[in-house]
C-alpha cells in the first residue's frame, strides 16, 4: 500500500518497520541536530546571544569589583599621602621656631606661639607651666626617625 506524502512524493507504507520507528528514525543518528528517540537526551540549540549577554554580565560584575577594589586603594595612598604632606608641614614650621636644644629622635616637645608671633619649641608642657603660660600653646608633637614631626595633640587654634 502507498500513500501520497505532503511533499508530493509516494511513501510504500508496508516497507517501514512499526517497531524500529520508536528506536531510530535515521541510519546515522550521530548526525542529526534533534532527538532521534523517545528516550534520546534532549538537545537544544544554543543561544548565542544569552551565552555572550552572560558572559558580558560576568565580566561587567568582575571589573566593577576590580575597579572599585582600585578605588579603595587609591583613597588610602591619597590619605597616606595628605598625611604624609601635613607632617611636612608641621615640620617646616617647627624647623623655622626658635630651639634652644638639639631634639632627640622618640621625645616628644611641645610646640608654642610668642605674643610677637614667632613660634617656639620647649620641652615644657602646657600643664607644666603652673597657673598661666607665658605662650599660645600650638601643638604637643614628637620627633620621628626620618625627622618629620607627628602631632600628637593640637591646641585650640591648631596648627
Amino acid at each position: 500500500m502507498s500513500k501520497e506524502s505532503k511533499s508530493g512524493k509516494k511513501v510504500n507504507v508496508d516497507q517501514i518497520d512499526l517497531e524500529r520507528m520508536g528506536e531510530m528514525t535515521t541510519p546515522n543518528p550521530g548526525t542529526i541536530a534533534f532527538p532521534h528517540t523517545v528516550g534520546s537526551a534532549l538537545i537544544k540549540p544554543e543561544d548565542k546571544g544569552k551565552i555572550k549577554g552572560r558572559a558580558l554580565s560576568a565580566m561587567y560584575d568582575h571589573t566593577d569589583m576590580d575597579m572599585k577594589q582600585i578605588y579603595e586603594q587609591m583613597q588610602l595612598l591619597a590619605e597616606q599621602a595628605k598625611t604624609i604632606q601635613n607632617r611636612v608641614t608641621v615640620s617646616e614650621r617647627i624647623y623655622q621656631a626658635k630651639m634652644s636644644f638639639d631634639p632627640i629622635i622618640g621625645r616628644t616637645y611641645h610646640l608654642y606661639q610668642k605674643k610677637d608671633g614667632t613660634d617656639t619649641l620647649s620641652l615644657i608642657a602646657p600643664e607644666e607651666w603652673g597657673s598661666r603660660s607665658p605662650y599660645e600653646f600650638i601643638a604637643t608633637v614628637k620627633l620621628l626617625a626620618d625627622h618629620t614631626w607627628e602631632v600628637l595633640k593640637e591646641g585650640e587654634r591648631g596648627l
